[in-house]
């Protein structure tokens, strides 16, 4: 099916009409929640209402845009809560806390499970969490792009946090038992 058999926005409903179930279908194999499905939807939709004229096959762009805005959706909310576990984490670790025995317990997990990711990682979070050094420093010392050095810290936080979960869950188990 080309762009040109589909004149005008008649042609484009009926595009729509013929492709939707199997829309619905990806979308939900990506498990997007139906709240945001649609949101998702359309944006992939808007995407190729934008590129229409430049389309050739109109099914096959439209079924590649939605599985890649499918991922992107995904990928904003790793990224979410890998930033609110930084934002609690650093706040956390920037407030008193009484008694001083449990900052120390808290720095000493932390510690450990820094010590249990790769050292590219840890040198990286100790040079911007400990030492204060700007991205640009952080990126010609450890030999990365300047514009890479989000994502890497953002999988960086995610390995600590995997690291955290797995320390705290055997405790949480011991205190029920």
């Amino acid at each position: 099916m080309s762009a040109e058999s589909l004149p005008g926005t008649q042609g484009f409903e009926n595009f729509l009409q013929a492709i939707r179930p199997r829309l619905k279908r990806l979308v939900f194999s990506y498990r997007i929640p139906p709240e945001d499905a649609e949101d998702v939807l359309q944006q992939a939709l808007l995407a190729l209402l934008y590129q229409w004229d430049r389309v050739q096959d109109p099914e096959a762009w439209m079924f590649g845009t939605l599985k890649r805005h499918c991922l992107m959706y995904w990928r904003k909310h790793r990224r979410q809560l890998y930033s609110a576990v930084d934002t609690t984490i650093l706040e956390f670790l920037s407030q008193p806390v009484e008694p001083p025995q449990e900052r120390a317990d808290l720095l000493s997990d932390l510690r450990s499970a820094l010590g249990r990711i790769p050292l590219r990682c840890r040198s990286l979070l100790e040079m911007r969490f400990q030492l204060g050094y700007e991205t640009a420093e952080i990126a010609r010392r450890l030999g990365y792009r300047h514009s890479s050095i989000g994502k890497i810290t953002t999988r960086c936080l995610a390995a600590l946090s995997r690291e955290i979960v797995t320390v705290r869950e055997p405790e949480a188990t011991a205190d029920r038992l």
